[in-house]
């Protein structure tokens, strides 16, 4: 597994693949979706598809693929060796969507929730998958969410494809286990080799678990907070485990359009707000001189429409 497009710039989100197998271009498919890191406050979240032959699903199964949450670290690489190494009937593809692009979707102006990005992340896979000629009549899918809607919504996205949103789809789908094995081992590599861009010095690396309850988490967080500037791009602060210890250590900002509107800021600083220049003129004074700008285009404010 090549990390490298993604460590060279760890802010944007990358997909990476695996070379799709001649047999999947031929025969009819099966698929797996899962995640690894939904919850963490640190790291990127990981989403991965895993797909192989209907015909091959016996033999994918007894490649002993498990859910990735029940294996250790050294078992997790090992099946995923062994997924690698079955490439002539076995795929891969990994979204890595770093911390950062999480935080300032779920912070952006039109709400975009986590469940949303997963949702997009998925279905965009799944529609990789198909661009790069899989042919695809099964899907399965660990939902977010409840998964009769999910489903639904996938099986009316994807036509002819038979679709199954189940919970704990890891544990009951060898397919998704060995989704969750690839997007597992791909965080669990990014995360040890995180590059920080901020000049943090000699980084302690003992992060814990990455996970807002974990003692070892919570210590990481109050040492690498800036008082100013917050938190590395490691740290995802749209979570409120962040924000609260930012709203509790670090410097308060106080922006004026928080507690006032623009014109009373203005008043307040002796100053003329923008708006003024389109307000009529109180009590009709004609000295108000309006500026050229709006005379030379014959602009004039209005009272009403």
């Amino acid at each position: 597994m090549e990390l490298s497009p993604f460590e060279a710039d760890n802010s944007v989100s990358c997909r990476l693949a695996s070379q799709v197998p001649d047999v999947c271009r031929t025969e009819d498919c099966c698929l797996g979706v899962d995640e690894a890191g939904r919850g963490p406050v640190l790291g990127p979240m990981v989403y991965g598809i895993c797909f192989c032959p209907v015909s091959k699903k016996e033999e994918l199964k007894d490649l002993k693929v498990a859910d990735s949450k029940t294996l250790t670290e050294a078992e997790r690489e090992n099946l995923f060796q062994k997924l690698d190494e079955a490439k002539s009937f076995v795929g891969w593809a990994l979204n890595i969507l770093s911390p950062n692009v999480i935080s300032t979707s779920m912070l952006q102006r039109t709400k975009y929730n986590l469940n949303a990005l997963s949702h997009d992340t998925a279905i965009g896979l799944i529609q990789f998958a198909l661009d790069s000629g899989v042919q695809l009549k099964e899907v399965y899918v660990d939902t977010v969410g409840p998964a009769e809607k999910y489903e639904e919504k996938l099986s009316h996205l994807f036509p002819g494809i038979e679709v199954t949103v189940r919970p704990k789809a890891d544990s009951l789908f060898p397919v998704v286990s060995a989704a969750s094995i690839c997007a597992k081992v791909a965080r669990d590599r990014v995360v040890e080799n995180w590059k920080f861009t901020e000049d943090l010095g000699e980084v302690d690396t003992d992060y814990g678990s990455g996970y807002p309850n974990d003692p070892k988490t919570k210590a990481w967080l109050l040492k690498y907070l800036d008082p100013v500037f917050g938190y590395p791009q490691f740290v995802r602060f749209s979570w409120s485990t962040a924000q609260t210890l930012m709203d509790s250590k670090a410097v308060a900002v106080c922006w004026d359009d928080d507690e006032e509107d623009g014109e009373r800021a203005a008043k307040r600083q002796n100053n003329r707000s923008m708006l003024s220049f389109f307000s009529a003129p109180a009590g009709g004074d004609k000295s108000h001189q309006t500026h050229h700008f709006f005379t030379e285009r014959r602009l004039r404010s209005l009272n009403s429409l």
